[in-house]
């Protein structure tokens, strides 16, 4: 597998991946993640699962030009249901937070085996927050990077105390803006909620116009500002 064929935000989903490897890619896109840990883990095992025909034949073709088939099963089906009890951790990249936390709600009874989640949601990482507390899946690491003008967090749960990594009187920021990221305050973290904090003031200028302002909506905003404020100062 060419690694220059892969997303940066993907080779660094890779990086989360504990030896030895067994995981599933939900929704593979042609399996290249499947491949590239496969190629440069002969030891490692990965189901490519795709819940449509097209994807599908994609993602068999690419793992038959790697020459990866005794490693690498890419099967049919919606979201966890492609799993079995030889994967012991999961990958779901490149969907919105809430479709991720769905998948993963819908598929709790298939992940008996399955000791590590790393999700790459791209948007709305808080609703996958709001999942692992309340699975039992405890969030280890965080990762945020930017790639071609888009800023992607990587959230990585073990199975464990859901709520361990958090601070009671701070909880709803911290689903929101990530226990791991708020410590580390990195330079694409400040980035993104730079950019994110002037959009909201935007948006609020743009509702205080309207005939009819929502003020409850308002007022969300400006706590979420406020937040994005006191972390960035």
């Amino acid at each position: 597998m060419n690694g220059q064929q892969l997303s940066k935000r993907l080779k660094t989903v890779a990086r989360y991946l504990q030896k030895p490897i067994s995981f599933a890619d939900i929704g593979s896109d042609h399996a290249y993640l499947p491949c590239y840990v496969c190629h440069d883990n002969p030891e490692s095992f990965a189901i490519a699962g795709e819940l449509n025909e097209g994807p599908y034949l994609s993602a068999k073709k690419e793992v038959c030009v790697n020459e990866l088939e005794e490693q690498i099963e890419v099967k049919l089906g919606n979201g966890l249901e492609v799993i079995d009890d030889r994967i012991a951790q999961v990958v779901i990249a490149g969907m919105g937070g809430p479709l991720i936390a769905n998948i993963l709600e819908e598929g709790k009874m298939s992940l008996t085996s399955v000791s590590r989640i790393v999700v790459q949601p791209n948007i709305e990482a808080r609703a996958i927050r709001k999942w692992f507390m309340s699975n039992d899946y405890n969030l280890v690491e965080e990762a945020i990077l930017e790639e071609n003008g888009h800023y992607y967090e990587i959230l990585v749960a073990d199975k464990g105390n859901g709520r361990e990594n958090y601070d009671e009187n701070s909880l709803e920021k911290q689903l929101w803006l990530g226990p791991h990221l708020l410590k580390e305050k990195s330079i694409a973290f400040q980035l993104k909620w730079t950019d994110a904090k002037n959009k909201k003031l935007n948006i609020i200028k743009q509702m205080q116009q309207s005939t009819n302002p929502d003020r409850e909506k308002i007022k969300a905003f400006e706590r979420e500002i406020r937040w994005i404020e006191e972390v960035l100062n």
